[in-house]
């Protein structure tokens, strides 16, 4: 019974998926980016502007909701050599449609560094993500996004420091 269960439920999860409208495409931003020390930091904490380049899959699950999960590099953390990050992130957005070419999206991100070992960073970062995009024509759109970190990204056991990403993006993308 189990096995059968497990076979329908499979065999609708395909068949929905298969029936979505499936968009593709690649994304570039500008990130504006800094830390929030817990307590305060005791040197200038300056922002870091860097740069954010992603491949993207946007699944339609009705006219108006979508679902679009990104493998993104971006270039985060402070402007000080010692502060900088730099992440491969994965974030998993519902878009919801208010018009033809306006939608706004939320949803999780995960992250992993992708520089040095034993550097006093932690290597995975869990953050919230908001958004706004707007479609310029069927397949190029512009958009702005801020995520802010849940976890703290300096090692735990190196300081007593606890420090959280902050970042706006401004990007531009295509949608194939």
């Amino acid at each position: 019974m189990k096995k059968i269960l497990l076979a329908s439920v499979l065999v609708c999860f395909t068949t929905i998926c298969l029936s979505q409208d499936v968009k593709y495409g690649v994304r570039g931003a500008l990130n504006v980016s800094n830390l929030d020390f817990e307590p305060d930091a005791t040197f200038v904490n300056q922002h870091r502007n860097g740069f954010a380049f992603a491949g993207f899959v946007d699944f339609g699950l009705s006219e108006d909701v979508s679902l679009t999960t990104e493998l993104q590099w971006s270039a985060e953390g402070g402007k000080d050599e010692s502060i900088r990050a730099d992440y491969i992130q994965m974030p998993i957005l519902l878009k919801l449609s208010t018009s033809e070419r306006l939608s706004f999206m939320a949803g999780p991100q995960i992250a992993l560094k992708t520089w040095k070992n034993n550097d006093g960073f932690s290597t995975f970062a869990f953050s919230g993500v908001i958004g706004a995009e707007y479609m310029i024509t069927s397949e190029l759109f512009v958009d702005a996004r801020f995520s802010y970190g849940l976890t703290n990204i300096l090692d735990e056991d190196l300081t007593d420091l606890e420090a959280k990403n902050h970042v706006m993006q401004f990007g531009f993308g295509i949608k194939i």
